[in-house]
């Protein structure tokens, strides 16, 4: 099933990312229904957006797409997926869709992080489109969240193709080193992820899938 199946209308475990991939059903190409977590009140939707203050990543955030700058609650995500989708697919990308609201802690947190990190800034947006959906109080986006695995947390992220798959469930807190996030972590996560992967990655999880399945007969 690829991401055009849900962009029509109709504190958390952590977990590496091979098993999140496997335990949401993603190497399978399933979704299931979110069952939200809640580490934090959700509140308001009120529109924010992070100014950078490096001119390199200010002029990098002067172009990209709305959807990629704020959590609002009045945007329809599925109009954002598509458009995110047909993005990512033009520009030999991938899709970096993340989940999260202005209610959110460490959704500011990891904004910042990337505000003062020009060099994964960069790399980030060189690699993927990045779609974020809000989810706060005054909206669930349920309809669009049944549609993908489970959140593991906020914020979450999902990594889809070009294409409209989506291979990569992951929970942020596998960013983060002694309290916060590591450049490190980033820098990897951007280089295995990025579209020129996308065919070892697809392989490497269905190998997975059926190795796990074998081992259950």
């Amino acid at each position: 099933m690829s991401f055009y199946a849900y962009a029509e209308p109709h504190a958390a475990p952590h977990t590496d990312e091979t098993t999140a991939v496997e335990s949401a059903g993603v190497a399978e190409g399933v979704f299931k229904s979110s069952q939200i977590a809640n580490p934090e009140e959700k509140s308001g939707g009120s529109v924010t957006t992070v100014e950078p203050k490096d001119p390199q990543t200010a002029k990098i955030a002067d172009a990209l797409p709305i959807y990629s700058k704020i959590y609002d609650d009045k945007r329809d995500p599925f109009a954002d997926a598509i458009a995110a989708i047909a993005l990512a697919g033009h520009s030999n990308r991938n899709v970096l869709i993340e989940i999260g609201g202005n209610w959110c802690t460490w959704c500011h947190k990891m904004d910042a992080f990337l505000e003062q990190n020009p060099d994964i800034y960069k790399a980030l947006h060189d690699n993927f489109v990045l779609l974020k959906v809000n989810v706060s109080d005054s909206n669930e986006n349920a309809d669009f969240m049944a549609g993908l695995p489970p959140v593991l947390g906020y914020p979450h992220m999902y990594v889809s193709t070009g294409q409209g798959k989506v291979i990569l469930s992951k929970d942020t807190a596998e960013f983060l080193d002694d309290g916060s996030y590591s450049k490190q972590a980033w820098m990897t996560f951007i280089e295995r992820w990025q579209s020129a992967n996308n065919d070892a990655n697809i392989s490497l999880q269905a190998n997975k899938a059926n190795s796990t399945a074998g081992e259950g007969n």
